[in-house]
This record gives C-alpha cells, sequence and structure tokens, in this order.
C-alpha cells in the first residue's frame, strides 16, 4: 500500500466492480460451450472501447459490448442470433450486486466518506442498474462518461467527475477492480485502490504505478480504508 492522500469521495466503478457479471456466464457457455470466453468477450469490449477514445471516436458501451460480442462470435464461427441477443441485453441490465458491496457501502458511508460512481455505460431510464441492484442510494451522484464521449481512463472521465463533485483530485480514491481503472485516476491526481476480483490481478512493472490500497473485496478495503 503507497501513500494516498486524505479521502473525501470514493469513486466506484461499476462493472465488475460493484455489479457481478459471472452472471452472463451461462449465455457463453450456452454459446461457446465455454463459461470463460466471457473473459475474452469483456477484454475486447475494454480493448475497443480504449482504442475508440485514443482514436477520437465515440459509440456508447452498450453498442460497443453487443458489436464485442458479435465479434466474438464470429471468432468462434457462432452465429449470434437474435434470441442470443434479447438475452444478453436482459442480463446485462440486471446485473446483481457482489455479496460483498452493500455491507461495505454500509460501512463508508456510516464512516462519512462521501459515495459516488464512475461508469463506461450509458445511463438508462429508472430502474437503473444500481436501483434494481438495491444500492442507488448510497450514492450521492451516479456518472458517465457519457458526458465527455471519452471512454475510462482518458483523464477527461476522473477530471469530469471531480469538477461535477467540488472536490480536488487528490481528495478522490478511484475504487475498481479493474487496474487500467486504477492507474488512469492515479495519472491525474487521484488515490486508487485495486479490488482483486477473480481474473484480475496486480501488474508489476518497473514503472507501473501501484495502487495505493489493495483488497479482495470491498469488505476488506473497507478494513484498510478505516485503519488507514
Amino acid at each position: 500500500m503507497n501513500k494516498a492522500h486524505k479521502i473525501d469521495v470514493l469513486l466506484f466503478d461499476v462493472n465488475e466492480t460493484l455489479l457481478d457479471i459471472t452472471i452472463l456466464e451461462p449465455l457463453f457457455l450456452r454459446l461457446f460451450n465455454n463459461p470463460q470466453v466471457m473473459r475474452n468477450w469483456f477484454a475486447e469490449l475494454v480493448l475497443y472501447s480504449q482504442a475508440m477514445t485514443v482514436s477520437g471516436l465515440y459509440e456508447p458501451f452498450g453498442n460497443l459490448a453487443l458489436g464485442a460480442l458479435k465479434m466474438v462470435g464470429a471468432n468462434h464461427n457462432v452465429v449470434i442470433n437474435d434470441e442470443d441477443i434479447a438475452e444478453f441485453k436482459g442480463l446485462m441490465g440486471s446485473l446483481p450486486p457482489h455479496p460483498d458491496v452493500l455491507p461495505a457501502l454500509k460501512r463508508l458511508q456510516a464512516a462519512g466518506f462521501r459515495l459516488a460512481t464512475l461508469t463506461n455505460s450509458t445511463p438508462t431510464a429508472s430502474p437503473t442498474l444500481l436501483e434494481k441492484a438495491g444500492i442507488s442510494d448510497f450514492f450521492e451522484a451516479q456518472f458517465s462518461v457519457e458526458e465527455v464521449k471519452r471512454f475510462k481512463p482518458h483523464p477527461d472521465t476522473y477530471q469530469y467527475a471531480a469538477k461535477a463533485l467540488g472536490v480536488e483530485l487528490d481528495k478522490i480514491c478511484l475504487v475498481a477492480c479493474h487496474l487500467w481503472d486504477t492507474l488512469g485516476a492515479q495519472a491525474v491526481g487521484c488515490s486508487g485502490a485495486f479490488i482483486t476480483r477473480p481474473n484480475n490481478n496486480l501488474l508489476i512493472t518497473e514503472n507501473l504505478p501501484q495502487p495505493n490500497f489493495v483488497a479482495k473485496n470491498l469488505e476488506h478495503f473497507a478494513d484498510l480504508l478505516l485503519e488507514h
């Protein structure tokens, strides 16, 4: 754990950090006979979202997610039909929270931290994903990169959230189970908390800044932060 500034705001990533994307695995098992293809799809989705941003382009995350599914299908000679698309959209629209999320949010809110979210996903009409998951009321604000038309980890995404919250970047800790997300936040002056959910691990190289906090789940992160 590296030194962190005094933290006022905890800014949470949503997909996989708060909400469990493994609900998609049965669909990938049915389509590809291998639930781990879901990880390949998600990696391609992240890759092309970032490629779009680097290239100065933008496409809503949901459209990219569907396009990536069709691309992975083509890579495996699997045709993605209308029923598959409807099932995929239904699952993506009802992701459940991880078991550690609710108790951790209660503790962090009770400790006086301001809580907000920042997601690559496009905003939806009520009931939102977080409303369906039963955790929306913990967050004073829910931000989407749709406002800046750039995907995380572009600096504009974190700067937009900080400005909207009325705080300096060094008062924010970005909480995510994706190291590219914590890295982007740290690059603009935030602290970073990396949650090592399955299939998400540290990348240790000479010039890559490491997160200020590393925790196995959000309850563990709450323990570390409250001790800190």
